[in-house]
């Protein structure tokens, strides 16, 4: 466990506030401790009101933060006696605590506190950190014996060093308990508090002194876990599936969820062996590291590919627990069921699959189980991994508060979990149609034989950046098992690729150049076209294709026979496809852009050239048709992605142009 504390940068914090940022970032620097807004941190301070008094403060991490990117405006303050109050109560529901500790925000346009609020005010140290820290967890969800249990193997390595808590769900109920236990367990030498089957807390009076605390006791923890229970290292595993496999698998777990979702595979080594461990079937169905996992991964992973199955069994869990959950005995409605699809499948070809209905979410569902792997694992070196028990994983996947978030968060995007790819992406149309389609939610594959593709749109989980040759029929084939791997499936194909030779007559036309723009404006997109066909098929939503065609197929002009005939050809392609794949529900439509200038044909030479031929200026000449309206590329892409959408849901083979009206087409 490193220790990435630097005094000169903790120096130039200019507050405790500054310092509680600084050493919470290297807390979330490492990935061992906090995952994706787990853990939480606080030191408590003084504000001052509108009349300038003092007023005791408690600042602690708000819900939904991140400890590896948290700012200081992610801190909630609240009134430290007011949390001191509430821990005398008796009992107090899970939303009653969420409205008090609005209430006893500070500032009223704060994001809501964390849960734990109570518990860190009811901590006597200034500065407390808590992670869900990978050594911990591992040697607390151990079973054995008295003497060998997870409980046993935290006490022996620690000591007095740290308070030991049974597992009580975050909240009131576990402030509560933390109240009783702390000051009959707590002496002089105690730095810390563990959480079983959750995690660690370290306490300190400087932001300084709690960090170090919590890398000492986490390292200890570590040390522990190398000597008596190390990882073998995997390599060299390699994975034999068929990706083209994975999109009917999708459709099953979409089906399941009743709303489109993706599917992220890895199938690295360490992900393959977990996979084809011997004793798989068992080990991986014991629940997750810690609880609050489960509102990412669900409580067990599909192990296979038998989705039925798994809906099944879940649809028995929720029946058997629901029954005896707190909202049953009350006068709250009965609890609904959430969708029953994995978001985690295990599988010895493709590894590990995480479903989500966002990229992000496959990736941190990706994450928290390649740790979950190794937990396991060594708890299994340990004696033998086990997990908490169905009612408090329902409990927390069922509690009031998660209920409530779920409901503001609202409705997805229009196309949350569903994939596009866009080929031509890296400029004009085809640049903006992948904005318009990340702009609905989608997922989306950037192809173009420029480079700058990769890294057009930054670093970011929505959008898969690939090179490739459209011309080569083995590039087509890898770019698709690319968009298979990294997003399970393909939605939506936009096909946009293509070139503009320049102007050039019949007669002087050569044999080579019509076959080159042949090659890449038809034969390419046909090719793409009939592999992608399975993929199509395959969509949970059914799916859909738009040509990016020409307003020279309509009203081709003088000198460019080879554009014109190709784009007119493309277009006679899709009107046939429409015909054939009708059958699977897989529409097909055709936009004919005219006059779209800001692609990168169009520099501002050749604009002033062709203007001043018409005798116009450049903006005459951009505005040059019925409506006197410039036709950007956004405007070609708004039309695209809407025509993947549900207003053109019983719509296909239709050729819609978008030219401001342009009087031959008309």
């Amino acid at each position: 466990m490193e220790n990435l504390w630097n005094d000169t940068e903790a120096n130039k914090q200019q507050n405790i506030l500054a310092e509680r940022v600084y050493s919470s970032r290297l807390l979330g620097a490492n990935p061992n401790l906090v995952l994706h807004g787990g853990g939480n941190t606080s030191v408590k301070g003084v504000s001052k009101n509108i009349f300038g008094e003092d007023v005791e403060t408690l600042f602690v991490k708000g819900s939904g933060s991140d400890l590896a990117t948290i700012e200081a405006r992610d801190f909630v303050a609240v009134r430290l006696d007011t949390m001191l109050k509430l821990s005398h109560l008796e009992s107090l529901s899970d939303i009653d605590m969420a409205r008090e500790l609005k209430l006893a925000s500070l500032d009223p346009n704060a994001p809501a506190p964390s849960v734990e609020a109570i518990l860190h005010a009811l901590i006597p140290y200034r500065f407390v950190d808590h992670t869900h820290a990978d050594a911990i967890v591992a040697i607390t969800n151990t079973s054995g014996t008295n003497t060998a249990s997870g409980e046993a193997r935290i006490r022996e390595l620690f000591g007095d060093e740290v308070v030991v808590l049974p597992y009580v769900m975050p909240g009131f109920d576990l402030a509560k308990l933390c109240a009783e236990v702390f000051p009959a367990q707590a002496t002089s030498r105690t730095i810390g508090m563990v959480l079983m089957n959750h995690g660690i807390f370290s306490f300190g009076d400087t932001a300084k002194q709690s960090y170090e605390r919590m890398i000492a006791l986490v390292g200890r923890a570590e040390d522990y876990l190398n000597r008596n229970a190390p990882l073998i290292p995997t390599t060299g595993i390699v994975s034999t599936a068929n990706w083209f496999e994975l999109p009917e698998l999708r459709k099953k777990v979409s089906a399941a969820a009743r709303f489109p979702l993706l599917l992220r595979s890895n199938a690295g080594s360490a992900a393959l062996a977990f996979a084809r461990d011997p004793n798989i079937a068992e080990i991986s169905q014991r629940g997750p590291a810690t609880p609050d996992h489960i509102i990412r991964t669900k409580r067990l992973p599909l192990l296979g590919r038998d989705v039925e199955a798994y809906v099944q069994a879940y649809k028995n869990y929720f029946d058997k627990n629901s029954q005896a959950a707190p909202s049953s005995q009350t006068n709250k409605p009965p609890l609904t069921m959430l969708d029953p699809a994995p978001r985690v499948i295990i599988d010895p070809e493709f590894g590990l699959v995480s479903a989500g209905r966002s990229a992000r979410d496959t990736q941190i569902v990706e994450d928290i189980y390649l740790h979950t792997q190794d937990i396991i694992l060594r708890g299994e070196m340990l004696g033998g991994y086990q997990a908490l028990g169905e009612a408090p994983l329902f409990s927390m996947e069922y509690s009031d508060l998660e209920q409530a978030k779920r409901k503001k968060a609202g409705a997805p995007k229009a196309f949350a979990g569903e994939i596009a790819l866009v080929t031509g992406a890296a400029s004009g149309i085809g640049k903006a149609c992948v904005q318009a389609f990340l702009n609905r939610g989608t997922a989306v594959v950037g192809v173009d034989i420029n480079p700058a593709v990769v890294s057009l749109h930054g670093k970011r989980a929505d959008y898969l950046g690939i090179t490739a040759d459209m011309t080569s029929l083995d590039a087509i084939k890898a770019l698709l098992e690319q968009t298979i791997r990294h997003y399970g499936g393909l939605d939506m194909l936009v096909l946009n690729a293509g070139i503009f030779p320049g102007g050039k007559k019949i007669g002087a036309l050569a044999d080579g150049e019509w076959r080159k723009v042949m090659a890449i404006n038809l034969d390419a997109n046909l090719a793409i076209m009939r592999e992608a066909h399975p993929l199509l098929k395959a969509a949970p939503r059914y799916g859909r294709v738009v040509v990016i065609g020409s307003k020279n197929v309509p009203a081709p002009g003088p000198g460019a026979a080879t554009y014109s005939a190709s784009k007119a050809a493309l277009t006679q392609l899709a009107r046939v496809a429409a015909l054939e794949w009708g059958a699977d529900a897989i529409r097909i439509n055709v936009v004919h852009p005219n006059a779209v200038f800001d692609t990168g044909i169009w520099t501002e030479d050749v604009l002033a050239q062709r203007a001043a031929h018409y005798g116009m200026t450049v903006d005459e000449y951009k505005r040059n048709n019925v409506l006197h309206e410039e036709v950007t590329s956004q405007d070609v892409a708004e039309l695209t992605a809407e025509m993947c959408g549900v207003l053109f849901a019983k719509i296909t083979g239709a050729q819609i142009p978008i030219d401001g009206g342009n009087d031959r087409v008309i």
